[in-house]
Formats: C-alpha cells, structure tokens, sequence
C-alpha cells in the first residue's frame, strides 16, 4: 500500500461553511486535498454531499464514510461517526481496519476460510486469527479504490469489478455501490451485483456511530432496540455453532428498548464472554420478502440524536467496539476508546457460504444481488 501514497503530503484540517436544511455553524471538515492520490491506477478523492440536516464526507478508497455531521437536540452538527483524517492513515492505520467501509464481498466471517459450490472447494485469506476469513480477506472491499461513476450533490455511485480468483473467490463480480442523503435526513446505502460464476456475495457498511460525536463518552449509556426474537450463537472465534436460538432470558433480547450496557455488564453468559460484549448477528423478525423494513433503533440521551436502522436483509451484526483499545485516532484526535462507538451491519448471517440451514448468499450468473440500507437520523427528547 505504501506505493499508492508516493508524494503525499498531509495538509492541515480546514474549517469550512456548509448550508443544510438549518442554519448552522461553520463544520470541520477535513479538506479533499487530504485524501488525494492514485491507487492502483484509480484516483482517489474526497466527496462532499449534503442534504437536509446531514454533511457526508466519503471517499472511493473502500467506499468509505469518512465523517458524518447530525444535529442534536440543540442544533448544533457533530460529527457522529468515527473516521480518520487523511488517505494515509486509512491505507496503514493504527488499530481498527474497517472504519466506515463497505465490506465485502463475503462481509462478516468464513470459517476455516474455505467453501464449497456445486462440488469445488474454495480458499479464501484466513485473515482472522489466521484461522477464518473475515470482511472478505486482506484485500476485501474496504482495501480497493473504487471507480466512481457519478456524483451529485446529495449522491454518488460507485463501481467496482472483482476479478475471477482475486483473494480465491470465484467469478467476474460486477459490483455497484450508491450512497444518497436525503431531505427526511436519511443516508441509504444500496448495492447491486452480478457475476459470470457462482461465488458468494454479502456485502455490508461498516460505519462506527457515536451519537455524541467523534469518540466520546460510551455507548453503554445508549438505548437500543433491535427487532430480532432470535440470534446466532458463536464459539470462541466468532463462528456460528450451528441453529439460531431464542433470545428470550439472555442479554441478547433487544425487542424492547434497554441501556446497551445493562446486558452485558458482569454478565456470566459465555456467548458475552466469547466476543467481549456484544459482536453477534441478530435474526431479524421480518414481515415481508425483500422489502426495507425496520431493524433497530438507537438513542443518545445526552446528545438527543436517535437513529434507526431500516434494510431487507435477514440479519444484522451488532458490534458495540470491545477490541478497541485507544490504539489510534479519530479526525478529532481523540483515542479509539473501549465502547466509544458501535456498527450495525445489514446482512446476511456469518460463515452462510458452508451453512445449508442459513439463507443462501450464493450469487449465479443470470441473477443480480441486491441489498438497501438506510439509517435515519432524527432527536427525541426524554
């Protein structure tokens, strides 16, 4: 990676005016010529876009979601999700890998970091305690540059196509990737993919919100839902043990609205221990087949901001940052703390390519993936 990066140089943090849908003070946004440069013939850039109350900042290196400004109770825009300040500290960074990233294109974990379609056996990277797959490999969606194909001022469209056997997975996958914001303060996350061999595709967002911006305060104190009367048990390294088991009595039901934090503290459950907290896929409680509907919700007392997470995916990874361990910095310069943030990834159920009980993530020619996220900011008040 350190070739992609020839000549760059790092440029102070500039304080620019952005117009929304309120009147509001000047924003810190990081300055495009930060993240400037060319990757693997692929120029990378840092886009703006706006709309409503929302700012977005994303680059096209691994479609990442570099900062994200939301008002709080009192107006005031902050950005609530954690990122990096500069291409170079996204192509090495210091702890945390899949800040903001789209991963893919088997996001969550493969176990044993192979699979088998229609007779043939797969090898993929074992990237994850050089055991299992995780995010796709070393060089997964998060760690290519992206074509983009079209930008507007609230939207931008990306493109990218993965080579038959790059990393060991099958197939041309032809992948397109958009974001939007929109005037209902909605970030929507869309993809769509084809290919010319069977191979497997799940691919997710991975942004890291904390609702009272950048890395502070912890996200124990936070109220979450999330509509699921089942989840996904895990062993030691995070692989699926095999059925989906109720979570009616354990930590893990969140069909109603709890501290975050209550769950989990001193909790003796194994499934707590394993991952350290929570970092499981939830079964959602879907009413409909293929149609976006609501996941989970999240609410900051403090800071007011509420998001909902809406998808038609079955599933959705809840992962409330328990390997973070102050190894590296956000855009603000704060430490990447225990619980400073969460991610709430929309997808399919991990290690899917070798479980016939689990829906089936397996993409053959003639069919197209798809898959919409949207996360939906607003305030509630106590």
């Amino acid at each position: 990676m350190q070739n992609y990066l020839k000549g760059f140089t790092i440029i102070a943090v500039a304080a620019l005016s952005v117009a929304c849908g309120r009147p509001q003070a000047k924003l810190d946004l990081l300055p495009e010529s930060d993240f400037d440069t060319t990757m693997a013939g692929v120029d990378v850039k840092l886009y703006t876009l706006s709309a409503g109350d929302l700012v977005m900042q994303v680059t096209n290196f691994g479609g990442r979601v570099v900062t994200l400004f939301a008002p709080d109770k009192d107006g005031k825009a902050e950005d609530i999700v954690i990122g990096r300040r500069s291409i170079k500290e996204y192509a090495a960074p210091e702890g945390e890998r899949f800040l903001g990233a789209c991963v893919g294109p088997v996001a969550n974990r493969i176990g044993g970091a192979s699979f088998t379609i229609d007779g043939l056996t797969y090898n993929v990277p074992s990237n994850d305690n050089r055991v299992n797959t995780l995010h796709g490999g070393f060089y997964g969606f998060d760690n290519i540059p992206w074509e983009v194909e079209s930008v507007t001022d609230s939207s931008i469209l990306f493109h990218y196509l993965r080579p038959d056997g790059f990393e060991g997975y099958p197939g041309d996958l032809d992948v397109r990737m958009e974001y939007s914001l929109n005037a209902a303060d909605e970030f929507t996350v869309k993809y769509s993919a084809t290919t010319d061999k069977p191979t497997p595709v799940n691919i997710s967002h991975h942004s890291f919100f904390n609702l009272r911006g950048n890395c502070r305060g912890t996200v124990e104190d936070y109220i979450i839902s999330i509509n699921a009367s089942k989840y996904t048990p895990i062993d030691s390294l995070s692989i699926p043990l095999g059925e989906n088991e109720s979570v009616e009595g354990t930590p893990f039901d969140l069909r109603k609205p709890v501290r975050l934090g209550d769950g989990i503290k001193d909790s003796d459950n194994q499934q707590v221990i394993y991952a350290r907290g929570y970092d499981h896929n939830w079964v959602l409680d879907r009413k409909t087949e293929g149609e976006v509907e609501p996941a989970c919700t999240v609410w900051d007392p403090v800071s007011g901001r509420y998001m909902e997470v809406l998808t038609d995916q079955p599933g959705v990874q809840f992962y409330c940052g328990n390997f973070f361990d102050g190894t590296g910095t956000d855009v603000s310069g704060e430490p990447l703390r225990y619980r400073c943030s969460l991610a709430l990834e929309t997808q399919h159920f991990p290690d899917s390519p070798n479980r016939d009980n689990f829906p089936s993530v397996i993409l053959r020619p003639g069919q197209t993936y798809t898959h919409t996220c949207v996360y939906r900011f607003s305030v509630k008040e106590q």
